[in-house]
């Protein structure tokens, strides 16, 4: 049996007798708004309709009545909440930049530059001097070519000029003479006592180790041996099977020094030794 439809109670008849709305072509729109704030929708039955529903496919997201509409691509990230993914945005910090270095004077700067140029074992560019002192390269150039003109004008036995793209102090041309004679003549050093008695135990018992010379000798020859290495008058030439230790050797320019042909020219040794050499050999074993 069908039962009878609900009715609806009718709703309550407003008041118009307090006041009247406003007659204009406007008067629909300021009457719907009080309904639309206290109420819930009328049409679909509470459901609201594509007018008063905020659009999030359009990129905008309604923020309150009377306020402007924010884009979502738009929007700040709120601190303390993650990004895409659930991982929190990372800011990058703001780095300051390094304080310039303090401008030298003339005089510091000439010292400086003239300290650098003593040392370097080849031309030194503008920039790279500039680098090393902290200066403008602006600044190099000029005093470079300063200091090169006061060389000259003082009669120095040296000068500053250009080689290689860089700076470097040469020699001056007239005074080769003495400076050849110097480096061939005047740096020859003579070999003390114990690296002449050094010397002579290799070349006659090569290839001989360190600790058959000292065994020798009587005494510790490392430091000796160093000496004579860097003079390039000895050479290692391997290692001995036994014990591993270096062998050591003469070399061609010990040949050339004593103005030897080969080995085989070495004096006898035997008119040097003392008459009791085996009583000297079997006291010390």
């Amino acid at each position: 049996m069908p039962t009878a439809a609900p009715t609806r109670s009718p709703a309550p008849a407003a008041d118009l007798g307090t006041e009247r709305p406003p007659e204009g072509p406007n008067s629909s729109k300021i009457s719907a708004e009080p309904a639309a704030v206290e109420g819930a929708p009328v049409a679909g039955e509470g459901v609201p309709t594509a007018a008063t529903t905020p659009s999030v496919a359009e990129g905008a997201v309604a923020v309150g009545r009377g306020e402007a509409e924010v884009p979502l691509a738009e929007a700040e990230p709120v601190a303390g909440e993650g990004g895409a993914g659930g991982v929190p945005e990372k800011r990058g910090r703001r780095r300051t930049a390094p304080e310039p270095a303090p401008e030298l004077d003339d005089a510091e700067l000439r010292g400086a530059l003239e300290a650098i140029l003593l040392v370097v074992d080849e031309p030194v560019s503008e920039l790279t001097l500039a680098d090393v002192l902290e200066q403008p390269v602006e600044r190099i150039g000029p005093m470079l070519d300063d200091i090169a003109a006061g060389y000259t004008a003082a009669g120095h036995g040296f000068e500053l000029r250009r080689a290689a793209g860089g700076w470097r102090l040469y020699t001056r041309p007239e005074y080769a003479g003495y400076v050849e004679r110097f480096v061939l003549d005047g740096q020859s050093v003579r070999l003390t006592q114990a690296a002449l008695e050094t010397l002579a135990v290799v070349a006659y018992k090569q290839p001989v180790t360190r600790s058959r010379i000292s065994a020798i000798r009587g005494v510790n020859c490392d430091g000796v041996i160093r000496t004579l290495v860097s003079r390039g008058l000895v050479e290692e030439c391997g290692t001995e099977p036994d014990s591993g230790a270096f062998l050591y050797r003469t070399t061609t320019m010990f040949l050339e020094k004593l103005g030897l042909n080969s080995l085989d020219d070495l004096p006898p040794l035997a008119p040097f030794l003392p008459d009791d050499v085996e009583e000297l050999a079997d006291a010390t074993r």
